[in-house]
């Protein structure tokens, strides 16, 4: 829970502010909108696996160097001699 306390000189503006900074920092509306419905086991599961695969395939991106990944058939050049 956030709580802030108002000075006797801030405005309400100010406080507001702050209040919203504060919940932002704690991640109060990213937990909120997690809890907001139901999600099965199983379904957790599949999405923490493929949130894992998204962020290892973004951590891995910058050390691969360009023009190594895998080949896809038909990609490579055209075959010379017809």
């Amino acid at each position: 829970m956030a709580f802030i306390t108002v000075n006797n000189n801030e405005s309400i503006e100010s406080a507001l502010r702050r209040f919203k900074r504060k919940v932002i920092s704690e991640e109060i509306i990213k937990d909120l909108k997690k809890h907001a419905h139901f999600i099965p086991p199983g379904q957790k599961a599949k999405l923490k696996s493929q949130n894992a695969r998204k962020r290892n395939r973004r951590r891995f991106r910058s050390q691969r160097p360009m023009g190594t990944g895998p080949q896809r058939p038909g990609s490579g050049p055209a075959p010379a001699g017809r």
